[in-house]
């Protein structure tokens, strides 16, 4: 693991904000066109992604629908200066050695951030989450990884995305965006899919939703985003304090992230969940928890240490499995957690002797 300069890391902050202070909508893509139908003109909107090009119909050619295309030009129009400058800071972050990601990836985040899925609280989880967190905290990971490559691949083209229940229409965003997407199957074919995949590529968009209640693996019905969810245990752990995050590609694309110590704790979690399933170990797990843990411990230690905190407050399982998971970190990095747990112990002991 090796860190950013300064004036990377600035550029980021810098980059955050402006995403965070308004939107910046881009036609990137995007035409209207107009056809004689019948006699009448009618009006499409056109989306094109490299020589595939899908067409949305829009209405009859009438003021109101006119109106609209007119409005989104100009909003097009405005934005194009603040795309601009969020543009070159983009490209001055890539070339200070931020991580950054594949056009066709870059593409599927703007069309989740224009749909409003992490607007309605949408989380990116797994190894996404974990790339973004390298801009986030000045770093870039270790090229060396105890992955192993079919686990990478795996890895880098599933998107997993924690959804509450909130109003946005995603499956229909999915469908309809012109990327090719269709639905995989369940491994039982009677349970209704929880997986979106590109035609043609391994990429894949996978819907979680925490699992509360009795253990079941029973796709879970998101009645305001018109598709299932996978239930995840403890999957409300990274979900209760997410926060904004700016993908370095493009124009700068914002979307939610857990906090990245309860990302380290909760993979601690899962790496000793995925022991007692199948009896194997996980390295991927463990990797990221170790590089996330010890980038947090040098500049922001009350991450992990609030993250531990609320840990406590979870079922009894969660904590067993943290502390197993704990364990498997390397002596330096366990023996520097366990100083900073230690020491919020005494704080909050001494705050209630008082």
């Amino acid at each position: 693991m090796e860190y950013l300069s300064e004036s990377t890391r600035l550029l980021y902050t810098q980059l955050l904000s402006q995403c965070l202070h308004g939107a910046a909508p881009s036609g990137r893509g995007l035409s209207f066109v107009a056809k004689r139908i019948k006699g009448g003109k009618h009006w499409y909107l056109q989306l094109s992604i490299g020589s595939r090009k899908t067409q949305h119909y829009l209405g009859p050619d009438t003021d109101a629908v006119r109106a609209l295309i007119e409005k989104e030009k100009s909003l097009w129009a405005t934005a194009a200066p603040d795309l601009r400058a969020r543009e070159n800071l983009v490209s001055m972050l890539v070339s200070g050695g931020a991580h950054t990601m594949s056009a066709v990836e870059a593409r599927l985040f703007e069309l989740l951030e224009r749909a409003g899925v992490f607007l309605a609280g949408g989380v990116l989880v797994g190894s996404h989450a974990f790339a973004v967190y390298g801009n986030m905290l000045g770093v870039k990971w270790a090229s060396e990884t105890t992955r192993t490559q079919d686990i990478d691949i795996a890895a880098a083209y599933r998107l997993l995305i924690g959804m509450p229940d909130r109003q946005v229409n995603l499956r229909q965003a999915l469908m309809e965006s012109g990327l090719g997407f269709i639905e995989v199957p369940a491994l039982d074919r009677k349970s209704p899919s929880t997986r979106f995949r590109i035609k043609g590529t391994h990429l894949s968009v996978d819907i979680l939703t925490p699992m509360l209640g009795r253990p079941t693996s029973k796709p879970v019905h998101l009645a305001s985003l018109d598709t299932y969810a996978e239930p995840v245990r403890f999957l409300d752990y990274l979900l209760a304090d997410a926060q904004p995050a700016v993908l370095v590609a493009r124009a700068g694309i914002l979307v939610n992230v857990p906090a990245p110590a309860r990302y380290a704790l909760h993979k601690l979690v899962t790496s000793e969940r995925r022991i007692a399933a199948f009896q194997t170990k996980t390295k991927k797990d463990a990797y990221q928890a170790e590089q996330l843990i010890s980038a947090l411990l040098r500049d922001r230690p009350g991450d992990l240490r609030r993250a531990w905190q609320a840990a406590a407050e979870q079922p009894g399982k969660f904590m067993q499995q943290l502390r197993a998971g704990r364990a498997r970190l390397s002596k330096e990095t366990r023996a520097t957690l366990e100083a900073g747990i230690a020491m919020k112990r005494t704080k909050d002991k001494k705050r209630r002797e008082d």
